[in-house]
């Protein structure tokens, strides 16, 4: 069972986080980023999101801290630009079109597969303190849980992607990509869940010694 984060430790967060998104909004605004208002606004969604899971279900520091520099990391990706020689000619220079290793990884791709790692450990942690096995024992990181909450995280990024679609049907230049940049993004969403699938069961093991976990 993880430790709930206090609503002192949430108020940093919060404070934290509407004092850089707050920054953000003036750069965007500034600099006439009708793209990113869009992302400011899904940010200012997850916000709230993120606060209704914690009250309902209880969340941790370390989680709570993770959506919080998931948000610096996205803004940093579509605020800073880069040089030339770090991004594609057909990309905006921004830090989001930093071909991190050219060919093979994109800084977009990390923050895909950190923000579904997230979401897929917000939705172990919700459960693991709203439901029971079936003998009203704590929840067990099985297989087949660690896939629920896996596919719930990258149900999330799916979801992430159709915000990106609206965006480029509304505004006239973006930097989203073509179909093979929304495929990567996918393929970046399904290894993020699973990493963090896998770092939650070893982690559970190690606090728990001795407890059998079923693989189903």
């Amino acid at each position: 069972m993880h430790r709930i984060a206090t609503t002192q430790e949430l108020r940093h967060v919060l404070f934290f986080s509407i004092a850089y998104l707050s920054v953000a909004a003036i750069f965007i605004v500034a600099g006439g980023n009708h793209e990113f208002l869009l992302y400011l606004a899904v940010m200012t969604v997850i916000i709230l999101a993120v606060i209704g899971v914690y009250r309902r279900a209880g969340l941790s520091r370390g989680v709570l801290w993770g959506f919080s520099i998931w948000g610096i990391f996205h803004m940093v990706g579509g605020l800073i630009p880069i040089p030339d020689s770090w991004h594609a000619s057909d990309t905006t220079g921004v830090v989001y079109s930093w071909r991190i290793i050219p060919g093979y990884l994109k800084y977009d791709q990390l923050v895909h597969g950190f923000g579904v790692g997230l979401v897929t450990w917000l939705c172990w942690q919700a459960m693991s303190t709203r439901v029971r096995s079936h003998d009203g024992s704590p929840l067990h990181p099985t297989f087949g849980i660690l896939a629920i909450c896996a596919t719930a995280g990258m149900g999330f990024g799916s979801l992430n992607e159709v915000v990106e679609f609206f965006a480029v049907m509304i505004l006239p230049h973006t930097n989203v990509g073509d179909y093979e940049n929304t495929g990567w993004d996918l393929v970046a969403n399904l290894f993020g869940a699973t990493i963090a699938g896998m770092t939650i069961r070893i982690l559970w093991c190690r606090r728990n010694p001795g407890v059998v976990v079923s693989n189903s």
